[in-house]
């Protein structure tokens, strides 16, 4: 049995002293044992020991456009006009430049507390928007990225039809994006033997109702449950104002309260970004079980708005974080700039904490802890037997935390460290990925990510 003893840990019912750890050689916890003695020969971690943080939201390979569309080129930017510029990026990308990518950002994101990923995943084809000769190329590129990274991955292959509600034809730009109900079904069942092999968790991503119209919606949904009835399943969901208005246009409902009336969404399902609901379709969509996959850089770099997160809390929603476009790669700045949105939105302080914890960082890392793993479909619901042993262990030398309490110094990672990151050690699986605040494969990583990047922008 593998071991770690730690003088403090955030455990599913809160901060625990003098905690001892085991975990089998799967990488799964056997033993969470608080107010217990370290046994000689076991490992005490250097600072207060955290849940490895799900990151639920990841298109990795537009990590390579980061900070490139800032700057105006509208009258008016918006979502809709970056959009473009993404799609131009998107067309240009091979798969050895795309597992460049996401190899450094994963890299990246374990460094930063993300001990693992959903990646939702819709660049298919080649660059003219035939399939490879492999129809899952692209899709094994982000697999190897992953296992060389050692992040755990849950895998979303997405469906896009359309360009628009109403069955709207494709634009040129979405050509490689493209793919009919049955061919989607297929390549579930061909990456589903290699995800096993890799630990990974396979699901299925509708892109959205506006990119899938209702009879494929039903199709697929039908499909992937003949498969794996316990998938995860991911969509973007009224996003933008734009976007709810032309969903009434073609419908006369709003979407959440639309794919609540067509769809069966249940605790499988995560609702990415959810921005723009009205208080029945909160209420409604909280009852559901489905989880919130809010990811707060990308909604204010991209100007999407401001989830309420009262309001989903009070029906007892569920919500998990995610990076999105990776404008920023940090778990604990999604954790603050989720609380500062609130804030601004309500001129309050202290906004996501719950009737159990007052401290706002403990109660936001639990519950994002929670949700992440749900939306993720695999154990890994925080420190307790049967969850994998995916942890971070802050690092209390560091300036900014040298001599906190342990539930202090988690508040001062989240609201104070900035882009320090005070994180000494990331452990995926009882395996450990980061120690000293570096990845084994950071330089490897890195200079694979610049390369791609540089050829993705020079040609």
């Amino acid at each position: 049995m593998n071991a770690l003893f730690a003088a403090n840990a955030l455990l599913p019912e809160g901060w625990a002293k003098d905690v001892l750890m085991g975990w089998d050689t799967q990488g799964r916890l056997t033993q969470v044992q608080a107010g217990a003695a370290r046994p000689e020969g076991v490992a005490q971690a250097a600072g207060p020991l955290l849940p490895g943080l799900p990151n639920l939201h990841s298109h990795a390979f537009q990590r390579g456009m980061a900070g490139l569309t800032e700057y105006r080129a509208e009258a008016e930017d918006s979502f809709w006009s970056w959009r473009e510029l993404m799609y131009r990026f998107a067309l240009r990308l091979t798969p050895a430049q795309l597992e460049g990518i996401a190899f450094g950002l994963y890299v990246e994101m374990l460094e930063a507390g993300f001990t693992s990923v959903c990646e939702f995943h819709y660049v298919h084809h080649d660059t003219d928007g035939r399939p490879y000769a492999d129809d899952a190329e692209l899709a094994r590129a982000l697999m190897r990225a992953a296992q060389r990274a050692g992040i755990g991955l849950t895998l979303l292959p997405v469906l896009y039809q359309t360009s628009g509600f109403g069955g709207t034809a494709p634009s040129p730009g979405q050509r490689r994006f493209i793919r009919r109900t049955d061919s989607m079904l297929r390549l579930l069942d061909t990456l589903r033997p290699d995800c096993d092999a890799q630990g990974a968790r396979l699901g299925l991503a509708p892109h959205s109702l506006r990119a899938v119209p209702p009879e494929a919606l039903r199709e697929v949904l039908e499909g992937l449950r003949a498969q794996d009835a316990t998938a995860p399943i991911h969509i973007h969901i009224a996003e933008q104002v734009k976007e709810v208005a032309d969903c009434i246009a073609w419908s006369g409902q709003r979407p959440v309260a639309w794919l609540l009336d067509h769809a069966p969404v249940d605790a499988r399902w995560c609702l990415v970004h959810a921005t723009h609901m009205d208080a029945d379709e909160y209420r409604r969509a909280a009852a559901t079980g489905a989880v919130a996959g809010l990811c707060p850089t990308t909604e204010a770099n991209l100007g999407d708005g401001i989830f309420d997160l009262p309001q989903w809390t009070s029906g007892r929603g569920t919500w998990g974080v995610g990076s999105d476009s990776h404008a920023c790669v940090d778990a604990a700045e999604e954790l603050q700039m989720l609380e500062y949105g609130q804030r601004l939105l309500r001129r309050q302080r202290n906004v996501a904490t719950t009737a159990a914890q007052p401290q706002v960082a403990t109660a936001m890392w639990g519950e994002a802890v929670h949700g992440g793993a749900q939306a993720s479909g695999r154990a890994l619901a925080g420190l307790a037997p049967g969850q994998q042993a995916d942890f971070v262990v802050l690092d209390p030398a560091h300036p900014v935390l040298a001599g906190l309490d342990a539930p202090a110094m988690l508040s001062a990672h989240v609201f104070a460290a900035g882009r320090q990151r005070p994180i000494d050690s990331v452990w995926v699986a009882g395996r450990l990925r980061v120690q000293g605040g570096r990845h084994a494969q950071q330089a490897q990583a890195a200079a694979g990510f610049v390369q791609a990047r540089r050829q993705l922008l020079t040609d």
